[in-house]
């Protein structure tokens, strides 16, 4: 693996694009330190402290603390991600969309230019509910956040936040295009990495305060591997299914006659059941939180997924969006309709209807351990931190959950581009069995 990284910046091409991925990235940590206009950090930052299983601490952790802080990229990538969710979701329900997204190029563009644009409204939006609720003292217990509150402050923050997540736009493109990996990606990885430091810090203080014992600690360590383990199998397992073209002849030439096979993945839509899922579960906690009735701030503590009601429920809702999704990205109907149409048929199943309901039958199979597997994974965080109720949310989530998936899968992608770099220069791979003989 070693003489593959030193074997990567040999390239010109590879190592220039390294380059740039990492002087880009560099420049996005550094922004994440610069403070909005008129913003008490310090204070906001001890209060985020106490917001666990909020969705300011999801926002907090895809931000990489860059919310808690109250810098330029307070908003983080999200908005993008979020436009970018819906949009394709529209793409699979609304006609308007799906042939836009079927036309090619042309289509792919105005795609974008819409992401782009919701992505602005959406941080208009939220920038300006962000700073009206800094303004208010009484969210922070009588703490004022905001020295000098009114609409100056209101939009210098709301169009410093937007233009903080356009400028992280531009980096997600530039890094896609430029440099190694997919950009929009790698930012939320980058942020999800540079708050595992915090995290290890805080754990060696309740190791140093007795708090945590230390054994305790080496068994984490050692389920960390089995966590990441488990994170590649959801990941990478598929399911390979033998497509076989029939033979045609067309002028003077000969079509089809080869086996090839059609992959379905354990888990069609990788991390975004597990954020649909603490989104919905986490919203409504996060607004009742802030209410004085008693039954209403009893019932978010309730829905909070560090408690068993909670708990069970964000595995339900992921176990019902891992379906929900499934069924969006893989059509079996259009799968068997497309084999159809090029002479391709799965041995001992008939073209057309019976293709689709096999392939719906064998989806349908694998979500279900896949489904049941992504929930595993998300929940023991919140497992951990029902067992050791001292260990803050920031240290459990380095042992599961939404970032852990999200780091692995993003650092795999990457690799295989570096990876391919490689063996196409007849280089030494980081996998041997990969190496080109």
């Amino acid at each position: 693996m070693f003489e593959a990284f030193k074997d990567s910046f040999k390239i010109p091409d590879l190592k220039k694009r390294i380059g740039i991925t990492i002087f880009l990235l560099t420049i996005y940590r550094f922004g994440c330190y610069i403070p909005i206009p008129g913003i008490n950090g310090k204070e906001l930052s001890r209060i985020f402290e106490s917001s666990a299983n909020t969705l300011f601490s999801l926002a907090d952790l895809f931000s990489g603390g860059a919310l808690s802080q109250a810098t330029i990229f307070a908003l983080g990538i999200m908005p993008y991600i979020s436009v970018s969710i819906v949009l394709e979701l529209l793409a699979s329900v609304v006609p308007y969309f799906e042939n836009m997204l079927k036309s090619g190029i042309e289509g792919r563009r105005k795609l974008t230019q819409l992401t782009r644009l919701g992505t602005v409204g959406l941080c208009i939006f939220q920038g300006m509910a962000i700073s009206l609720f800094l303004e208010n003292p009484e969210h922070f217990g009588g703490i004022v956040i905001v020295a000098n509150p009114g609409w100056l402050f209101r939009i210098i923050a709301t169009l410093t936040m937007t233009a903080g997540t356009v400028f992280l736009m531009y980096i997600g493109e530039q890094i896609t295009e430029k440099g190694i990996g997919n950009g929009i990606s790698l930012i939320i990885t980058t942020s999800i990495i540079s708050r595992m430091p915090v995290a290890f810090h805080r754990m060696a203080g309740l190791v140093a305060s007795g708090e945590i014992n230390f054994f305790v600690v080496i068994i984490l360590i050692g389920l960390i591997f089995g966590v990441v383990a488990a994170a590649i199998i959801v990941n990478e397992s598929e399911r390979r299914i033998p497509i076989q073209y029939a033979r045609r002849v067309i002028g003077k030439r000969v079509y089809g006659g080869q086996s090839t096979y059609l992959p379905i993945k354990l888990n069609q839509g990788g991390v975004i059941p597990l954020i649909f899922a603490i989104a919905i579960l986490t919203f409504p906690a996060t607004i009742l939180s802030f209410t004085e009735n008693k039954f209403l701030s009893k019932l978010a503590v309730m829905l909070s997924p560090e408690q068993p009601t909670g708990m069970i429920l964000y595995a339900l809702l992921t176990i019902f969006f891992c379906y929900f999704y499934a069924g969006i990205i893989f059509n079996p109907d259009n799968i068997a309709e497309e084999l159809q149409k090029y002479g391709g048929f799965i041995q001992g199943i008939r073209p057309g209807k019976s293709t689709a309901l096999y392939l719906e039958k064998v989806l349908n199979r694998l979500t279900l351990p896949g489904s049941l597997m992504l929930t595993g994974i998300a929940v023991f965080p919140y497992i951990l931190m029902h067992l050791y109720r001292k260990i803050p949310y920031i240290v459990a989530s380095i042992f599961g959950g939404i970032g852990l998936l999200i780091v692995v899968s993003v650092l795999i992608e990457t690799i295989r581009q570096i990876e391919a770099h490689l063996i196409l220069r007849h280089y030494q791979g980081f996998i041997k069995k990969s190496k080109i003989k």
